[in-house]
């Protein structure tokens, strides 16, 4: 029994080949296959990495060196990475002030998109009130000269006209507005 068991520790690790995954979606397939082979295993997610960011420009700079003749052989190549440096720190500098100034501007886009949005609410709220209240108002001259003991033929031809008027603006007004504005 014992040899059984050890001829089938080398078949076993024989069937398991070695696939070397041909493309980016069957690694990912291997990976996530790993995974879920253990459910309960906990799963490290490493964060974000951090943004590069230069090193700060040095107050005093002792050894003040150029490319010029006279210079070491070595001199050079401390020149030429101390210039790379300040390059990349400059360009950094840059970068993060258009970065800012994109912000900036988006964020005031939005304010004035959200101000235009209110004012636009305001309008067709204050619209809606008045036409309740005219409405409204229709309502209380109909139910005036219907309660009225008065026979005065002017006073419901006055409000019939005015109710007409009303009924003609409401038509006259487009419901959407052509353009986008």
């Amino acid at each position: 029994m014992a040899d059984n068991e050890a001829n089938n520790s080398p078949k076993e690790k024989s069937s398991e080949k070695l696939v070397i995954p041909r493309s980016a979606t069957e690694m990912q397939r291997r990976k996530l296959e790993k995974l879920m082979k253990d459910p309960d295993k906990t799963v490290s997610i490493p964060d974000r990495s951090k943004e590069w960011k230069p090193g700060e420009a040095p107050e005093f700079v002792r050894f003040v060196m150029g490319s010029s003749a006279g210079a070491g052989s070595g001199e050079f190549h401390v020149y030429r990475a101390t210039r790379r440096r300040e390059y990349n720190r400059v360009a950094y500098i840059d970068r993060m002030a258009e970065q800012n100034e994109l912000n900036e501007s988006y964020h005031k886009k939005l304010e004035e998109n959200k101000a235009q949005a209110d004012d636009k609410t305001a309008k067709k709220r204050a619209k809606r009130l008045r036409r309740k209240q005219k409405k409204s108002g229709a309502k209380q001259k109909k139910d005036e000269t219907k309660k009225g003991d008065d026979g005065n033929d002017q006073g419901q031809a006055g409000s019939s006209e005015d109710d007409n008027d009303d009924e003609n603006d409401e038509y006259e007004e487009p419901h959407f507005v052509i353009g986008g504005l």
